[in-house]
């Protein structure tokens, strides 16, 4: 087969492997894809990922979107209590010396505890089976990225380089928090494992973490200078604390 007269963007792949492709383009695509075996492996990853994904979310895939995660609504709706058991225990069996890291400042209220780990939670499980739109804000626009959502929350965001514990910035989001504006970054590991960091303001100096967990998602929450974190990912805890801990010491070392 020849290349297709028409270049195939970007935006046409993932179509591909979405299934969203117009049919009059697919013709093409495959050819593009014969004659260029760089884009061809792509592919085979990304429909890897889905399928992984997919695999592991399509149970809460088509739940509709929760109204307090709709941009549009910043207003707080009712809440509900937090799904299941909530680990009120400090994750102290963890390693590598984060006794102080994990036992540091107050205890945080109930409902702090539970709005922040349920809003981000929810959005966790909504965006982290999105293959071709997880973020608004590629993590290839990392400064723009940062500059807007510390526009728009008013406080200082920044994307933590968490490339030691294997995972790339995907990109982010803004969204509704508690009590105002949210920002939501996500990070993705190689083997397509995702991690999300979401962010909002707390009525808190500072609390210790807190661990949380929606079927097989978990959460670390804690809050420092009036805003507060949650890290969350698979049911891993010493993975997640080890991702959690090296947001909390670059967020520590930028004042929040």
């Amino acid at each position: 087969m020849t290349d297709p007269k028409i270049p195939v963007t970007e935006d046409e792949l993932h179509a591909y492997v979405d299934n969203e492709l117009p049919a009059e383009r697919r013709g093409d695509v495959e050819a593009w894809l014969s004659a260029h075996p760089d884009d061809a492996e792509r592919v085979r990853s990304w429909r890897t990922m889905a399928d992984a994904l997919h695999a592991r979310y399509d149970s809460v895939a088509d739940e509709p979107v929760p109204k307090r995660l709709e941009i549009e609504r910043l207003e707080r709706q009712p809440r509900r209590w937090i799904y299941g058991a909530v680990a009120a225990a400090l994750l102290a069996f963890i390693a590598g010396g984060g006794a102080g890291w994990m036992a540091r400042g107050a205890v945080a209220s109930p409902s702090l505890f539970q709005n922040f780990t349920d809003d981000a939670l929810d959005a966790h499980r909504l965006y982290v089976v999105e293959v071709r739109h997880p973020v608004d804000v590629p993590g290839s626009e990392r400064v723009h990225l940062q500059q807007w959502l510390t526009k728009r929350c008013g406080w200082d965001v920044r994307a933590p380089e968490l490339d030691a514990t294997g995972l790339k910035l995907v990109g982010g989001r803004l969204l509704p928090g508690p009590t105002g504006p949210a920002s939501f970054l996500m990070y993705e590991s190689a083997s397509g494992e995702r991690f999300t960091v979401y962010t909002a303001r707390a009525d808190a100096t500072t609390t210790q973490m807190r661990y949380a967990k929606q079927d097989n998602d978990g959460a670390l929450f804690w809050a420092d200078n009036g805003v507060g974190y949650v890290v969350s990912g698979g049911s891993d805890r010493e993975r997640l604390a080890q991702v959690a801990r090296l947001v909390y010491d670059q967020t520590e070392k930028t004042g929040g």
